[in-house]
């Protein structure tokens, strides 16, 4: 008899939900009255967080900010950046939930992507580098000052970390640029898609790697296009050495093998934003003021705030705790008043079964007494005869 095959399980086991790595998630809306260009920003500003953004939510008029942080915990949403405007700047919040911190920017000068896309003679129509998460570069970030340190933090934090040893090149399609001016505090945000391009040959043999069929109707042999002379434009001009690798794997795209010759190149798409930090708040869009770029107060100054917010929230906590006193106190009166109804429809309840009772003993009596009549009658009759 053969030896009876035993059962294994094909199927990758899933990691329960608890050990998953959480990936942060973000919402990118708008607060208010911003006009058309801001609506296309915050479209074109999701595609940067694609693919871990919502990147079709629609916001309404009576929407709050309490609406999202409902919504941020069942969805795993991590991070929100909101964008306002007022009469004299554009304003972008970037915070983190439940708890903050926040941090408020100026948004000095943006470029949409379409802007981008027709500075290019022959722009980049971008196609499936948005279904992996960019890569996160981060410039000048390197200061001691706190408020640097918990930009950068933030700003690495919105993006899902990478490991260099496990992740595969073909993930990295593209880059997000943090360029932080050290003279003016100033950080560049830009967002671009990373191209891989044969080295060494001509414009021509790239046309045909690429398999594109160029047009050969005016060439006696295809030795004619291939050699043809006359000058070369910018495009065909030699990548420099340091722009060209080895692929340590198989890349996306054709004959991008793993051990070729390529040229890396990085192709900006938009959007593009400068920012200036303005106030690092403790909470969400709220609470302690932990940098202002405008108003700096003194120690005594600061002293006095932190202990009038220590009296607020003392006073907070009264008025909570008082509250919940007031609200069992109200919790107990309504039960004993159900105690009390119910007690009474009790006694009204047997009150009445009583009576009944006493009407049926009575019924009883008198049809005793019917028929003591009736006897009486037919022993009279008797009589008589």
């Amino acid at each position: 008899m053969p030896q009876q095959r035993k059962k294994k399980r094909t199927q990758k086991q899933t990691v329960p939900g608890d050990l998953q790595p959480k990936l942060p998630k973000s919402f990118v809306i708008r607060s208010g009255a911003v006009g058309r260009s801001v609506c296309h920003l915050v479209k074109d500003v999701r595609r940067i967080m694609e693919p871990n953004t919502a990147i079709k939510l629609r916001e309404r008029r009576g929407n709050k900010l309490k609406d999202f942080a409902n919504m941020a915990g069942p969805l795993g949403v991590s991070h929100i950046m909101i964008f306002s405007r007022t009469e004299s700047h554009l304003n972008m919040r970037l915070a983190r939930f439940p708890r903050g911190p926040t941090l408020s920017f100026h948004v000095n000068e943006y470029s949409l992507m379409r802007d981008i896309a027709a500075t290019h003679s022959k722009p980049k129509s971008p196609g499936t580098e948005f279904s992996t998460p960019p890569l996160v570069v981060l410039n000048n970030f390197g200061s001691d000052e706190r408020h640097v340190k918990l930009v950068s933090t933030m700003f690495q934090h919105m993006f899902p970390p990478i490991n260099v040893q496990t992740m595969k090149l073909a993930d990295a399609r593209r880059v997000v640029l943090f360029n932080r001016d050290p003279e003016t505090g100033s950080i560049d945000l830009r967002h671009f898609i990373v191209t891989v391009r044969v080295t060494g040959v001509s414009k021509t043999i790239k046309t045909l790697l690429q398999a594109n069929i160029p047009d050969l109707k005016n060439y006696d042999d295809i030795s004619d296009y291939i050699l043809r002379g006359g000058a070369g434009s910018d495009s065909e001009a030699e990548d420099a050495p340091d722009s060209t690798m080895s692929l340590p794997q198989n890349y996306v795209g054709r004959n991008n093998r793993k051990s070729e010759q390529r040229a890396i190149r990085l192709v900006e798409i938009g959007p593009r934003l400068n920012l200036s930090l303005v106030k690092i708040q403790a909470d969400l869009c709220a609470g302690e003021v932990l940098y202002h770029s405008e108003v700096k107060k003194t120690p005594e100054e600061a002293k006095a705030i932190a202990k009038r917010k220590a009296q607020q929230a003392a006073s907070k906590a009264d008025r909570k705790r008082q509250q919940e006193s007031n609200v069992a106190k109200k919790k107990d009166q309504k039960k004993a008043l159900v105690t009390l109804q119910r007690e009474r429809q009790r006694e009204k309840f047997g009150a009445k079964s009583k009576n009944s009772d006493d009407e049926g003993d009575e019924d009883e009596d008198d049809d005793d007494d019917d028929e003591e009549d009736i006897n009486m009658e037919e022993d009279s009759d008797y009589d008589m005869e």
